[in-house]
């Protein structure tokens, strides 16, 4: 995906901000009919790129289309289209943010083109769009009165094909992938991009485009999501889909000669505990302590606890519904990578590690485990990848 990365790469000279935003993004190839497209996918913010339709567009173009991509997750319009007509919601989004960026390529849909006013909410054009529907369903499969307003607008006789590359397409970036955004809980998206956030104006040293300029206070505001809540969300996510057999349902081939197959949820684990003298507080680890185990009770729990500072000084291993936790008081100095090497290590793997931290310490550069910093008031996420939250007494 070389142009992709050029691009990225002019974002961050030209636009920092949007270049750094970009930067914690995944990339993934995608042989659809569009150039881009963004998504959440279980908390992971994900772009699609069609190399070859990307190469098409000027290099101009190919920014704007980026700006565009930024502008659509920093305002969750994949995670807010639940339960709306997918079709009004997609060009009421992108009515919404295309009149502010440059240089769109040709098949960008414009307010003025639905005979709508510039400068209205995603919802406003929403509302506006879905009375143009002579049918409703989900899905937005037909045209109805919004496909004979858009060939009236524009002046065109013959009708728009999504994703040929005309002026008549409803939108310009792919928005297949937006389904999976359900996968993301509100709370936890809003985390994820507030984090996005931060990196991106830290690393722009706080240059942001004037027109984001408001929402990207609100979303450096402390943010008012409960820990506990982004916890236990996070560990929904963690849990891994187990097999077991049931007499109680009938097997799919077999019929009754054989039991039938039970999904169940697998909560398997790896809590580390920074027992350092900085964060030598034994009330916030208790209250750590005691919301992991009222998550894992009623479940198929497999916890591993590691107390380590330096070195892993003391390991706990919990299945089934642990009742108490022990408690461990160290010191001296933070290295957060011995439990990530014992991590590798495990068998079975862990699905996710939790690491309560103040984060002040050396830690791996890359890590392939779902990981979640618990920092303490004053701490500080020692390394881009992985999600925050902060713990407060």
């Amino acid at each position: 995906m070389r142009s992709l990365e050029d691009a990225v790469v002019r974002m961050l000279r030209d636009f920092p901000f949007y270049g750094h935003f970009l930067l914690g993004c995944r990339k993934e190839s995608d042989s659809g009919p569009y150039p881009l497209g963004i998504t959440l996918r279980s908390g992971v913010p994900v772009i699609s790129c069609n190399e070859a339709a990307l190469t098409t567009l000027a290099p101009e173009e190919r920014q704007a289309l980026l700006e565009h991509l930024v502008k659509h997750l920093i305002h969750l319009h994949m995670v807010r289209r639940k339960g709306r007509t997918e079709r009004s919601w997609d060009v009421a989004c992108d009515c919404a943010i295309n009149p502010t960026i440059e240089n769109l390529p040709p098949s960008a849909t414009l307010p003025q083109q639905l005979a709508l006013p510039d400068g209205l909410a995603a919802e406003e054009y929403y509302e506006e769009l879905s009375r143009r529907f002579d049918t409703g369903n989900l899905e937005g499969k037909g045209y109805g009165d919004n496909q004979r307003d858009m060939q009236g607008a524009q002046g065109e006789g013959e009708q728009p094909v999504e994703g040929d590359g005309s002026r008549g397409q409803f939108t310009m970036d792919s928005h297949e992938g937006w389904s999976e955004a359900d996968t993301t809980p509100l709370p936890l998206a809003q985390e994820v991009v507030r984090r996005m956030v931060l990196e991106a104006w830290e690393g722009s040293g706080g240059e942001v485009p004037p027109d984001i300029n408001p929402i990207i206070k609100q979303l450096l505001a402390p943010s008012p999501i409960p820990w506990r809540r982004i916890l236990r969300q996070f560990v929904a996510t963690a849990g891994r889909v187990g097999r077991s057999t049931t007499w109680m349902r009938e097997h799919r081939r077999f019929g009754h000669n054989l039991p039938g197959i039970k999904k169940r949820r697998r909560l398997n684990l790896l809590v580390g505990i920074d027992v350092s003298d900085s964060t030598d507080k034994p009330e916030l680890r208790e209250l750590f302590a005691r919301e992991l185990l009222s998550i894992s009770r009623g479940g198929d729990a497999r916890i591993t606890v590691l107390y380590a500072n330096s070195t892993v000084r003391k390991i706990q291993r919990f299945t089934g519904n642990p009742q108490v936790v022990e408690s461990y008081h160290g010191g001296g100095f933070t290295d957060l990578r011995p439990l990530f090497d014992y991590a590798r290590e495990m068998h079975p793997l862990p699905a996710a590690i939790i690491y309560l931290t103040d984060g002040f310490g050396p830690a791996p550069q890359r890590m392939e485990f779902p990981t979640l910093w618990v920092l303490t008031k004053a701490g500080k996420r020692p390394v881009p990848w992985g999600r925050e939250l902060r713990l407060e007494l």
